[in-house]
């Protein structure tokens, strides 16, 4: 049971590489209305890990429980020892391309607030943002 929940948490990690992949190459692309497709698949997907990491982790504590004074490689079987290996080798994929998504992410929002700030000034009341009251170069009607 365990070497099958190692086995699908190294899937689930990844294929969420691959989707942050896409994601890297469509924000260079700026196809952002796919990014938000796959927003609700990436959460599932996350989800599902998080069930299986579980599934996991009691799998090992029961193991561990049931022979305290045995190490966890030795408990293991040589798929499980090397799904294992995987596993951590597949978070750190997810947590590196994680990192360069979110730089993007951060540039690219940061570009947007600016560009916002230069068509329509605003300036800070208490905690909160308003429109600058000098706002003659440009008039919005609905």
């Amino acid at each position: 049971m365990l070497s099958y929940h190692l086995k699908s948490a190294v899937s689930d990690l990844e294929q969420l590489v691959k989707i942050s992949e896409q994601d890297i190459e469509d924000i260079k692309l700026a196809n952002h209305e796919y990014q938000f497709e796959r927003r609700k698949i990436k959460g599932d997907m996350i989800s599902s890990f998080e069930n299986k990491k579980a599934m996991i982790d009691h799998e090992i504590s029961k193991l561990m429980t049931q022979n305290p004074n045995v190490s966890l490689d030795k408990l293991l079987n040589d798929d499980e020892n090397e799904y294992l290996k995987k596993l951590k080798i597949s978070l750190v994929a997810l947590r590196d391309v994680n990192k360069k998504y979110a730089k993007m992410v951060l540039s690219v929002s940061s570009f947007y607030n600016k560009l916002l700030e230069r068509l329509v000034p605003t300036e800070m009341n208490g905690y909160t943002r308003m429109t600058s009251k000098n706002r003659s170069f440009l008039e919005i009607r609905a």
